[in-house]
């Protein structure tokens, strides 16, 4: 085809599809029966002819002028391939036979030519999936994407790029992060100036659209072609790299001489910015989660940690029966308590704490911690619980927000005197069933120890007063923070205090001489029997002192 027919020659040629010489045979006998002159041309004017031998046809050396004759074009990919040269005095039923004729062979060709590019397209596909698989981070995942869309598509340099995590694109592209080049001066990839004004071909790949330029020196959107013509890059081609519908960043391709790559060249530059997308952010979930099984990690050490600093056996108590259990709704948790030794020697006190951090995870465990050391701290120096539960406010109020703040109750217990010296915090009241020897325990039968203050965190002029009880022999008493109140039911319905206390006086009722730990087994047990499987919206913590009768 010449520039006399109106058509746009395409670098594919009809020559590329044939297999035989059966359409130059065909056009010969049309042009028998039709007593003129039919020729099928390739898609520079050239003749092709058929021949006896291998192979089965020829094409001329040198185009034929097209003359007074009627061309008629054989069409693949918008571009005139070819097509079929006859004299335009030629009858009328000869030229719409043609014309028929050429609507055919381009669909053929046309259906020919899609078919061999989505194998093309699969075979560069499955090489470039198999390499991928294979990458160990995202910029090697980047070079081979760039290698193979340079190889497949025999072009000679280009780059990658990440684009930021702005929605508005900047003027130029400071905010772009290039990952992956070949073949670009450093002075070309270090220039911050952007190839298009406006940056109109980002802006434009990013709605989802491909960019192709035959010649970047003669396209008025281009800027800075002095250094495009210092850098040898005349063709060009980009795709955004798109995941989910958000672009995540940009392949640039380029040619040193001046080409249009064909639209199905185009479609295979976007489907390896694709992959490529899809192997970045499968990278960048695999390094999530080798990130989250580290902090995994880390949470279990802590939390083994944190439950070795619960106590296991109290010793030198041999009047006093002490158990605590401790169940965390996540790894880490901010409930906790403590029981420890706080007197002199020959003569030992029980010290006794529990208390409730608000919030959950690390920053509860890392609070409870520091509160946890503070009470043991000042206990040893210091006689008053109150003033040990004051200076404790006091340290929490200086370190910590307006918003972290934790309910406490420490207590002391005298062994040998049954006394116990206690000051709560805003903590919920412990209780105390004094255990008839002649019927089992009602209601009446508990005391609830609530002298004390506010929480500790929020005021640190606050004053906490101190309260006192005798205890007896038998007597049995449980601190406990707000995560068994608050255990739901599948109705929703809170277990309440009321149940707790229940829970602990049917126990006993059942079994007058448990022990500290199986007290708390009963309760647990009727708090399963409440819950069911439900999930727990809180730590739940228990500590129990018996009095041995």
């Amino acid at each position: 085809m010449s520039a006399e027919d109106g058509l746009q020659p395409g670098t594919l040629s009809i020559a590329r599809f044939m297999t035989d010489g059966s359409l130059p045979r065909l056009c010969d006998e049309l042009g028998q029966l039709a007593a003129t002159e039919v020729a099928l041309c390739d898609q520079l004017g050239r003749r092709v002819r058929a021949t006896e031998g291998d192979p089965p046809f020829m094409i001329d050396d040198e185009p034929e002028l097209l003359g007074d004759r009627a061309s008629i074009p054989i069409v693949v990919e918008g571009s005139a391939i070819g097509g079929f040269r006859v004299d335009r005095t030629a009858p009328t039923h000869l030229l719409s036979s043609l014309g028929f004729l050429a609507d055919a062979v381009s669909e053929v060709c046309s259906r020919s030519w899609e078919l061999n590019h989505r194998v093309r397209e699969l075979e560069v596909l499955y090489r470039l999936t198999a390499m991928l698989a294979q990458a160990s981070d995202v910029g090697q995942i980047l070079e081979i994407a760039l290698d193979s869309a340079l190889d497949v598509l025999d072009l000679d340099a280009g780059s990658i790029v990440l684009f930021d995590d702005q929605t508005e694109i900047s003027s130029d592209e400071r905010g772009i992060e290039l990952k992956a080049s070949r073949n670009l001066s450093e002075q070309w990839l270090d220039d911050p100036q952007p190839l298009s004004i406006g940056r109109e071909f980002d802006r434009r790949i990013m709605a989802g659209e491909i960019v192709a330029v035959s010649n970047l020196l003669e396209d008025g959107r281009v800027v800075g072609k002095d250094r495009l013509a210092a850098e040898g890059l005349v063709g060009f081609v980009t795709a955004a790299m798109i995941f989910q519908n958000h672009p995540i960043g940009a392949i640039r391709l380029y040619d040193h001489k001046p080409r249009l790559l064909e639209k199905s060249e185009q479609q295979l530059v976007r489907s390896i910015a694709q992959q490529a997308a899809i192997a970045i952010e499968q990278a960048r979930l695999l390094e999530l989660q080798q990130h989250d099984r580290m902090i995994g990690r880390q949470l279990r050490l802590a939390s083994q940690i944190q439950r070795r600093m619960l106590p296991r056996r109290m010793e030198g108590f041999d009047a006093l029966d002490i158990a605590g259990r401790y169940v965390p709704s996540f790894e880490l948790g901010g409930d906790f308590y403590d029981a420890f030794d706080v007197g002199r020697p020959g003569k030992p006190m029980l010290g006794m704490v529990i208390g409730d951090v608000v919030g959950k995870g690390v920053p509860a465990a890392l609070l409870m911690s520091s509160v946890r050391a503070s009470i043991r701290a000042y206990a040893q120096d210091v006689y008053d619980i109150d003033e040990i539960v004051s200076r404790t406010n006091k340290a929490l109020c200086r370190d910590t927000l307006e918003s972290e703040f934790v309910t406490l109750w420490y207590g002391v217990l005298d062994p040998e005197r049954r006394h116990l010296t206690y000051c709560s915090a805003g903590h919920e009241a412990p209780m105390i069933l004094r255990v008839p020897s002649d019927r089992p325990p009602t209601m009446a039968d508990l005391h609830e120890l609530d002298t004390g203050g506010m929480v500790l965190g929020i005021d640190p002029s606050q004053r906490y007063h101190r309260g006192h009880c005798e205890l007896e022999r038998g007597d049995v008493l449980m601190c406990y923070t707000d995560g068994l109140t608050d255990t739901l039911d599948f109705d929703e319905n809170r277990f309440t205090k009321r149940r707790l206390e229940q829970a602990l006086i049917d126990t006993l009722a059942e079994k007058p001489d448990a022990s500290a730990e199986e007290v708390i087994d009963g309760i647990f047990w009727r708090l399963r029997q409440f819950a069911g499987l439900s999930t727990r919206p809180d730590d739940q913590t228990v500590l129990v002192v018996r009095v041995r009768p």
